[in-house]
């Protein structure tokens, strides 16, 4: 089994491999389509703005690979909000995998903007309710329920923190620093064929 890190500007590459490697994972962190697609497992790690990581996966004709891969995908925060049709932050047309958009956080009494630490992520399903856990988030945009939706986390709103459809997962927290939650968390997307 490896793991291809999808090199799209993010700041979190290296604590992101780190955690696979725990894992005991084979990674390589690349921008090659062809070691993308030939990988038992992609990850799309995100530290940034929807802006800046769809223009670099566009400069790197990276689009359509990714809309085409049918082995696991993981995107992991703004991993994850690129996965949506469009985000707020920039403007940004996204991948268009998850369905609905990705909105800032409201500015509200109840709410520190971004939001920095530890939150409860809550499973709609009994099968993944194990993974029911506090992780750590770091975001100052977030994704709306929709169908593809299987955890929510409470900010004073409602957020997805977890969306799946078919090989694709996105999560809204970095698990590559949520200590022994965030390895139960790869482990079952590792555990994905």
């Amino acid at each position: 089994m490896s793991v291809a890190i999808i090199d799209c500007g993010g700041a979190n590459l290296k604590s992101v491999q780190h955690a696979l490697k725990l894992q005991d994972q084979e990674t390589v962190i690349t921008t090659d389509p062809a070691q993308i697609a030939q990988a038992s497992h992609v990850v799309i790690p995100g530290v940034g703005s929807a802006g800046r990581v769809m223009n670099t996966l566009r400069s790197l004709s990276l689009v359509d690979t990714i809309r085409e891969l049918s082995q696991p995908v993981l995107g992991i925060c703004i991993g994850m909000q690129i996965l949506y049709e469009y985000s707020e932050e920039q403007k940004t047309k996204c991948l268009g995998i998850f369905e609905g958009e990705v909105k800032k956080l409201p500015i509200s009494p109840g709410i520190k903007i971004p939001q920095m630490g530890w939150n409860k992520a809550i499973f709609n399903s009994s099968a993944l309710s194990s993974l029911g856990n506090h992780y750590y988030f770091a975001n100052s945009y977030f994704a709306q329920e929709s169908g593809d939706t299987a955890a929510v986390t409470e900010y004073e709103i409602t957020m997805t923190s977890v969306a799946i459809k078919n090989n694709f997962i996105g999560c809204q927290f970095h698990p590559e620093k949520s200590s022994i939650a965030g390895e139960i968390f790869l482990n079952y997307f590792l555990g994905l064929r």
